[in-house]
């Protein structure tokens, strides 16, 4: 997805007849992958985080030399090259932890996908709902995560922040950012997927309780996702929607749980 999401503004560019210089900013002399490669630190799991903005910074690298901006480009590459060499990354940086959240909520979007507080599943033609196992083909993760997701009144709740797949009794999940756009973790609350559904567009997402019902959903408890391994927890969250529509086969294998 990271080429496709790259490639499109420089597809534009290019059918616009502008040709951005190639020679000027070289992304590679960042060697951003053999310093990934050969850093201990940059391999411990606990800093995948750091690979991934790195890797977010070579992408702005990228755009700003496909728009030609080419000693931008190279400022950030310097920036890069600086960040890769520093003694310890996970350090950097200010402890400020209520500036990092304005600065974060600049980044999130102002308005829902849909543009409108309430819906419109009452309009005349308007198809009906999928269930999200009976989706055909599948659902892609890109199109799930930060849909909007609408109560069962049409009325926004919030937007799918997070999908969590695999886990070892088959259930998946969405994280939803309830009330509006949150940073994830915060006013999160944990849906199983089996239990959503989705417009034929694939554009909005739905679950079966109203927007009203979404408050007495428990928030999730952690960020390190701690609460896939709380059955307790877990179980009384899925009884809300597990309720909704039983399924026989999972009540077996959990329903001690319940309670």
């Amino acid at each position: 997805m990271r080429l496709v999401w790259i490639a499109a503004p420089l597809a534009l560019l290019l059918g616009l007849g502008v040709q951005p210089a190639f020679a000027v900013c070289n992304i590679s002399d960042a060697k951003l992958e053999e310093a990934v490669l050969k850093s201990p630190e940059l391999r411990n799991p606990e800093n995948r985080y750091l690979v991934r903005d790195l890797r977010t910074l070579r992408d702005a690298a990228f755009l700003l030399w496909s728009y030609g901006l080419q000693d931008d480009c190279e400022r950030l590459l310097a920036n890069i090259r600086q960040l890769v060499a520093a003694p310890s990354m996970a350090k950097l940086g200010g402890n400020d932890e209520d500036l990092a959240d304005e600065q974060v909520a600049a980044e999130e979007p102002q308005r829902h996908e849909g543009g409108k507080v309430q819906g419109n599943r009452g309009a005349p033609g308007a198809r009906p709902l999928i269930n999200i196992d009976d989706l055909g083909p599948g659902l892609r993760v890109d199109e799930i995560v930060g849909s909007e997701v609408r109560g069962s009144d049409d009325k926004i709740v919030g937007e799918v922040r997070n999908v969590v797949i695999g886990t070892k009794d088959r259930w998946d999940y969405a994280l939803i950012a309830s009330g509006g756009f949150f940073i994830a973790g915060k006013d999160s609350i944990v849906v199983p997927l089996r239990y959503m559904q989705v417009d034929e567009e694939r554009h909005s997402f739905y679950l079966r309780i109203s927007s009203a019902d979404v408050k007495a959903v428990p928030l999730m408890p952690d960020q390190e996702y701690l609460w896939l391994a709380d059955e307790a927890w877990r179980a009384k969250n899925d009884a809300i929607f597990q309720k909704l529509i039983p399924d026989p086969g999972s009540a077996r294998r959990r329903g001690s749980n319940l309670h």
